[in-house]
């Protein structure tokens, strides 16, 4: 064009219409992420205005989160620089908190807070690495001699049960099947699992637990697989040395833990009679016995009833799901005694004569085991050991 006017107002346009094209695809991703933010922090203010509705979301309450967020957050900030950089500390707890207390896949997390799967997958197992890391020394310390000495004694006032250091079970969990593993995670039902083994003391809190990859054997198989055994023989759990019963003038006996039928006997570890019909020795022991193991059977159940994803088929590698069941042990020792709030519908029920008779399968084997086995039951049924409420074994 010759004309001056017609070629500045062409120009013009062609700059208005490009130029604000350009302008819009920039600003897409800056405007998604701010929507994104102003989304969760409406949800957080929502939260914390009603205390009920917090505590059903987390299942924690917000003094709760707020005394976790205070420890964890100086662990999150030094994560995926990506995350961190968009999402808040506040808002990576509280998204793996409502995984674990849900068991939510993250396609559904990705609905609820506007987040690609993908990012809910590392903010979920970021998180959970962190609060491994940040937890495990304060509230599931490697014990030591006192430590096994002071939870004895906690057993012994509780149970009346002597020499006990807690109450071993297991526990299995579904996780998806991994790549080319043939049926090495194959359990008897068409899942494929890890084996959470843990022990109990009698405030219902995990004094140590393992997990094993294999879900293809008994629970007594797979203990004997675990490193808590390899670390039980040679002693490197620094347990303590033997002791003579309480009033007794028999020899020392050993500190052990109990645990029920599917766990064999050994120089460490105790389980029921075997059989139906036994004689009031017998009887009684299993019943003593068995007010003892309900415990690691009743901190299992409050574990898997507050962190439900437990209790769904996990998708993702067992690598990732024992991570996500770190976790869960730790919150559940941290908020032991501390967020009774989140805790009101999780407390035990004292176990009843039903529970008992399920204990006598344990297989026939002749060991050091067994004489440990007959000395607690011999103990049971002397003046010094003898309690009020054990003949109820007997009706």
């Amino acid at each position: 064009m010759d004309d001056p006017v017609a070629d500045a107002l062409l120009y013009w346009l062609i700059s208005r219409v490009f130029g604000q094209r350009r302008t819009t695809q920039e600003e897409m991703p800056r405007r998604r992420t701010t929507t994104r933010r102003s989304h969760f922090r409406r949800l957080y203010a929502r939260l914390r205005q009603h205390p009920d509705t917090f505590c059903n979301y987390c299942h924690i309450s917000i003094a709760g989160f707020d005394i976790l967020l205070s420890d964890l957050r100086p662990g999150l900030r030094s994560q995926d620089p990506a995350i961190r950089r968009s999402i808040s500390p506040e808002e990576r707890l509280i998204i793996t908190l409502r995984f674990l207390a849900t068991g939510k896949s993250f396609s559904a997390l990705h609905y609820e807070f506007q987040l690609e799967t993908s990012t809910i997958f590392r903010i979920v197992l970021q998180t959970c690495e962190v609060i491994w890391q940040r937890l495990k020394v304060e509230v599931m310390p490697q014990p030591d001699t006192k430590n096994w000495l002071d939870t004895a004694d906690s057993f012994y006032g509780s149970e009346q049960f002597p020499n006990c250091l807690g109450a071993l079970n297991a526990t299995h969990i579904r996780v998806r099947k991994p790549p080319h593993s043939g049926s090495r995670y194959f359990h008897s039902r068409p899942y494929y699992w890890v084996v959470l083994l843990a022990l109990v003391d009698s405030d219902f809190r995990f004094v140590t637990v393992d997990v094993a990859a294999y879900g293809s054997a008994a629970e007594a198989r797979d203990f004997r697989a675990t490193r808590m055994v390899e670390m039980m023989q040679p002693n490197q759990l620094a347990l303590p040395g033997p002791k003579p019963l309480p009033g007794s003038s028999g020899p020392p006996a050993p500190y052990v833990m109990v645990a029920g039928e599917d766990f064999g006997l050994s120089p460490s570890l105790v389980c029921p009679f075997p059989g139906h019909d036994l004689d009031d020795k017998r009887k009684i022991f299993n019943y003593r016995l068995g007010q003892a193991v309900w415990y690691g059977e009743c901190a299992l159940g409050m574990l898997s009833r507050k962190w439900r994803v437990l209790q769904s088929s996990m998708q993702m590698s067992p690598d990732n799901a024992v991570k996500v069941i770190q976790a869960c042990v730790l919150l559940h020792n941290f908020f032991r005694g501390q967020d009774t709030e989140g805790d009101n519908d999780l407390e035990p029920a004292m176990p009843s004569s039903d529970f008992l008779p399920q204990l006598n399968r344990c297989e026939r084997r002749e060991s050091a085991g067994a004489a440990l086995r007959d000395l607690f039951a011999d103990y049971f049924l002397s003046p010094e050991g003898a309690v009020d409420w054990q003949v109820d074994a007997l009706q």
